[in-house]
C-alpha cells in the first residue's frame, strides 16, 4: 500500500475515532441529565377529595380510593342516606375498622344499637357483618378500612386481650385517651383513638391544634401512614421536597420513609386522623415515643 492510501485510511480512522467519541459523550450526558432529573424530581403526596356523586334513585355511594398504595390495606369511601339500612360485611382473613367523619346514624352489630355522630370509630372484630342506617334527612359518609392478616398476624391476634378481639370496639374520637409528643407544641391535643393490640401492626389517632402551629418533621420508615382530614382542617402537608394543601373531608398518603410535617396558619384549624400501618410487629415500638396521660 502507498503513503497516500495509508493517509487516507490513517484519516478515516481518526474521523470514525472521533464521532464515535462525541456520539458517547452526547450518550452520556443525556444519560447523566435523565438520572438527575429522575433523581431530583420532587415525589408526590397522594390525596384524594371524598366527594360523593350519588346516581338517580340511589341510596348509597361506595368506591375503592387511594388503590395499591399500602399493600394489604383496602379503603372504601362510603356514603348512605334514605330510610333502608344496609348490610355491611367484612372481608374473609380481614379485620376491618369503620371510621364514621360526618352524619349521624345507628350501627346494629350483634343485635346492640350503637349511635354514630361525626368523629366516632367501630371496630366488629369478629363480626362477620354489621347493620349500617342513616338517621332520618341525612348523610352518613364513612371510610371502611380493611387490614389483610398475615399468618403471624393471625398467631399474634391469640396473644391480645381477649376483650380486644372478642367485643365490638366503639368510641366518639373525643372520649379517647389523650397522648403528647415531642414533635407536636404544648397547644396540640392528640387522641389515640385505635390503640394497638386490636388489629395487628394496626393503630390509629387524632391530632387537633389552631395556627400558627406545626407537626415538626420526622420520619418512620418502619411503617405506612394515611390522614384523614376532619371538620374545618385546613393544613398543608410537607413530605421531602413535596407538598400538598390538605382540606378537610380528603385522605392522603405519606411516602414511606419521607421526612415529613404538618403546619397551619394563623387563626385556622389543624385536625386530622393518622392511621399507623406496621410492616411488622417490632416497628411498633415507634408507638413509645407517645406519651399517654399518667406517663412518667
Amino acid at each position: 500500500m502507498n503513503i497516500f492510501a495509508r493517509l487516507k485510511n490513517s484519516c478515516a480512522f481518526s474521523a470514525n475515532k472521533a464521532i464515535f467519541s462525541s456520539v458517547k459523550k452526547g450518550f452520556s450526558l443525556l444519560l447523566f441529565a435523565f438520572l438527575f432529573s429522575v433523581g431530583t424530581q420532587a415525589q408526590e403526596i397522594p390525596i384524594v377529595n371524598l366527594t360523593t356523586d350519588f346516581q338517580e334513585d340511589s341510596h348509597k355511594y361506595s368506591k375503592l380510593i387511594l388503590e395499591n398504595e399500602i399493600s394489604g390495606v383496602d379503603v372504601e369511601l362510603i356514603a348512605l342516606t334514605g330510610e333502608d339500612a344496609i348490610i355491611d360485611r367484612t372481608e374473609k382473613g380481614c379485620k376491618t375498622v369503620y371510621l364514621f367523619y360526618k352524619g349521624k346514624g345507628t350501627v346494629v352489630a350483634e343485635d346492640k344499637n350503637y349511635d354514630i355522630v361525626p368523629e366516632t370509630i367501630l371496630l366488629p372484630n369478629h363480626l362477620n357483618e354489621i347493620s349500617v342506617k342513616t338517621a332520618a334527612e341525612d348523610t352518613l359518609c364513612y371510610l371502611k378500612i380493611s387490614s389483610q392478616l398475615t399468618a403471624q398476624d393471625l398467631l399474634d391476634l391469640k396473644e391480645f386481650p381477649t376483650e380486644n378481639t372478642q367485643n365490638v370496639y366503639y368510641k366518639k374520637f373525643t372520649d379517647c385517651e389523650s397522648y403528647t409528643e415531642a414533635i407536636k407544641s404544648p397547644n396540640t391535643v392528640s387522641r389515640t383513638i385505635l390503640p394497638n393490640k386490636y388489629i395487628p401492626r394496626v393503630a390509629m389517632g387524632t391530632v387537633q391544634t389552631k395556627g400558627p402551629d406545626r407537626v415538626a418533621p420526622h420520619e418512620h420508615p418502619m411503617l405506612e401512614q394515611l390522614f384523614l382530614g376532619l371538620s374545618d382542617n385546613h393544613t398543608m402537608v410537607y413530605a421531602d421536597e413535596a407538598k400538598v394543601n390538605f382540606p378537610e373531608y380528603s385522605l392522603l398518603h405519606i411516602p414511606v420513609g419521607s421526612s415529613h410535617s404538618v403546619s397551619v396558619e394563623k387563626e385556622e384549624v389543624m385536625y386530622y386522623v393518622w392511621m399507623d400501618f406496621f410492616m411488622d410487629k417490632k416497628g411498633e415500638e415507634w408507638l413509645k415515643t407517645h406519651k399517654m396521660s399518667g406517663d412518667e
